[in-house]
């Protein structure tokens, strides 16, 4: 049931840069500053190629933080005086992020009898309490959070979940983002790993307008942990699962090719055309997170990869029909697959003997 796409072909071969150093020159001694008395401060860091790193393995690429007495996580409700963030966070190896809140809670629940670490009927606090924005859940090793719907969503939460796990001093962190999209040539269920996020131009790229300047960032993701993940599909053998590009949108109407939002200046015919030409580039699924998602995985040297469903084909139709029930399965099928993915990872010993739950 599992298959890889065939190579990307770009829409046209402009050349793109990719930033792999800092927003600028950093400057400073590198040296993390002591914690005032009674607080907690930013780790000790030390600068490496014009990054920051701590004694955690993930990387930061801001001189500044070290300088804050305070590093204020806004949108988490926690910081670095007034949480004990090694504490709370030093043992996170698997961080799954996805839209919706109840979704990644029902995740935890899911992992969580999964993994034999909690009942999971109990009711797992929100650890971001205190803030609307984002949902935050914990158990054992796996950290859940919410990020929301859109680039602009994601990228705030993930400039905080990075500067997290940065400050707690994670080491190894594996972080997944499971989600919904529409497919293109694909049965709706299928569970897409994505290759390469590319743009609505097929280019595998993420632009960002800083200081005035349009900056350019790559989007591959892990391809070692695309087909580690490929692996457990064909372990649990119970939907297709497959390896494509991801295109990665602007909005959900207009620049996904749909004919049925409050504008459409273009014909089912214009429509037909660019999706064919989207397959053919390797285009499997669309979605709205996944090139600043890897683009921002990439910088902060973090593992990445994106596993999500299809809830339809969008060359057969624009709006979902499908039963509540039936897209309720869909949408746990990525919960399963890196669900068993992290089993595999942390050797479950009831997983090796064929009879831990799949």
């Amino acid at each position: 049931m599992c298959r890889s796409a065939p190579p990307s072909r770009s829409r046209r071969s402009t050349p793109f840069r990719t930033l792999t150093g800092g927003l600028g020159g950093l400057s400073g001694s590198g040296e993390g500053h002591a914690p005032a008395a009674g607080k907690m401060a930013p780790g000790s860091a030390k600068e490496k190629n014009g990054t920051r790193e701590s004694s955690s393995n993930v990387s930061v690429h801001n001189p500044h933080l070290d300088s804050m007495k305070n590093d204020i996580l806004y949108h988490f409700n926690l910081g670095t005086a007034t949480h004990d963030l090694p504490a709370m966070f030093g043992d996170v190896k698997f961080v799954c992020v996805g839209g919706s809140p109840w979704r990644m809670k029902a995740f935890v629940q899911y992992i969580a009898g999964e993994l034999g670490l909690a009942d999971p009927k109990e009711d797992f606090p929100n650890m971001c309490v205190g803030t609307d924005r984002y949902a935050m859940y914990k158990v054992g090793p796996v950290l859940s959070v919410s990020h929301g719907m859109g680039i602009p969503s994601i990228a705030i939460m993930l400039h905080e979940l990075i500067k997290l796990l940065y400050h707690a001093r994670c080491t190894d962190v594996t972080v997944v983002r499971i989600g919904t999209s529409g497919g293109i040539g694909l049965n709706p269920g299928t569970v897409v790993i994505t290759k390469q996020s590319v743009d609505a131009t097929f280019l595998p790229r993420f632009e960002q307008v800083i200081l005035g300047k349009t900056v350019v960032r790559g989007t591959d993701l892990d391809g070692d942990l695309a087909e580690e993940l490929l692996q457990c599909g064909k372990d649990l053998d119970s939907f297709e699962t497959i390896i494509g590009n991801t295109m990665c949108t602007m909005d959900f109407y207009e620049g996904q090719a749909r004919l049925d939002g409050a504008f459409c200046s273009y014909t089912e015919e214009d429509k037909q055309s660019y999706l064919r030409e989207a397959y053919a580039a390797g285009v499997r699924n669309i979605e709205m997170e996944s090139s600043v998602f890897a683009a921002m995985c990439n910088l902060s040297g973090l593992r990445a990869a994106v596993v999500c469903v299809t809830l339809l084909d969008r060359q057969k139709g624009d709006q979902l029909t499908s039963s509540h029930d039936v897209m309720q399965s869909y949408q746990q099928r990525p919960q399963m697959l890196v669900g068993h993915f992290i089993k595999k990872r942390m050797g479950c010993p009831a997983l090796e003997r064929g009879c831990c739950k799949q």
